[in-house]
């Protein structure tokens, strides 16, 4: 008597296969992402949230308290010792001295920031398309060098920086006298070559991500590094773009090393004006209350709008499944 075999649906033949072992091994990719989406891991991140948030938390309501329950006592003994006033914002936003004001603060930022962002996005994102996608002399030791220039402290550099900037010229190329005289031009290059190793980095994952068939059937078509650049590239890297621009935008806001050295007067962001808020000897420091979150509008508002576009961009390149 002869035995017929048996046709197993999908699911039950791929549920005997492993059964005898011979399921394919999960890939790294599905492995990290069960092990980023479990329960402890979630349990954690809450947990992480929660430790980060409540300083953050504990400032905002000491920036409606008294000047002197804030000196007296803690934020968390707020329903105990009760008082809330507006001073601290009031104060915060006639704070100045005899250049500046808050409002003109507010506008050096912009005009710091922005640029500052735009053209190290520019600079990166070209280069990440050379290292991704042109072939010339020495392209992998320059990328590495590039990418080991993440491991140089800032301010090793700010004595060499500050003599080119001396001089007017960079490599004999008169850039500083280009812009004027307005400090402007010092801080955008000194956040400009600061920014651009790790955006290079950031931005390479995500260009060398484009599939191959893409750019040859671009190169096919009779499309120059040019038109691949704009027309293929450029729109494809929308995410990554997004993410590195919040990253560029909150560092340059927030910096206040770099605006100390290279933006004085009243070119002075509003990190600079803050820095002085204290006084001489610290004795206005409860003004940082409020001030904090007036110059924390605007990054609120640029990471909430681009925040869909962070974490695809972010990890980008990261892992392949």
């Amino acid at each position: 008597m002869t035995v017929q075999p048996i046709d197993l649906p999908i699911d039950d033949e791929a549920a005997a296969r492993e059964k005898r072992g011979e399921a394919k091994m999960e890939s790294p990719l599905r492995r990290t992402k069960r092990r980023l989406t479990s329960r402890w891991a979630t349990a954690a991140a809450l947990v992480i949230a929660v430790a980060w948030t409540i300083p953050t938390f504990g400032l905002f309501i000491s920036s409606f308290r008294p000047r002197e329950l804030i000196s007296t006592t803690g934020w968390w003994t707020v329903f105990e010792n009760w008082g809330w006033t507006l001073d601290n914002y009031v104060t915060a936003l006639q704070t100045g001295n005899t250049q500046l004001d808050m409002a003109g603060a507010f506008v050096n930022s912009f005009a710091i920031t922005i640029p500052a962002t735009v053209f190290a996005i520019s600079l990166a994102l070209l280069a990440a398309y050379a290292f991704a996608w042109m072939d010339f002399k020495g392209k992998n030791l320059i990328f590495i060098m590039v990418f080991a220039l993440q491991i140089v402290p800032i301010q090793m550099a700010f004595i060499p920086v500050l003599q080119l900037f001396a001089q007017g010229t960079i490599f004999g190329v008169p850039v500083i006298q280009a812009f004027g005289s307005a400090g402007y031009a010092q801080v955008w290059i000194a956040h400009t070559m600061f920014g651009l190793p790790l955006m290079i980095f950031l931005l390479h994952n995500f260009v060398s991500e484009i599939p191959r068939e893409v750019m040859e059937a671009a190169r096919v078509d009779g499309a120059g590094h040019g038109q691949i650049f704009f027309r293929v590239v450029l729109p494809l890297t929308t995410p990554a773009i997004a993410s590195v621009a919040i990253f560029q935008f909150l560092w340059v806001w927030n910096d206040l090393l770099v605006a100390l050295i290279f933006a004085d007067g009243n070119v002075a962001p509003i990190t600079k004006l803050l820095a002085e808020m204290t006084g001489s000897r610290g004795q206005d420091w409860h003004l940082l209350t409020a001030g904090a979150f007036i110059a924390m509008i605007v990054p609120l508002i640029v990471f909430l709008s681009l925040q869909r576009y962070f974490v695809r961009g972010l990890l980008a390149g990261s892992t392949k499944g």
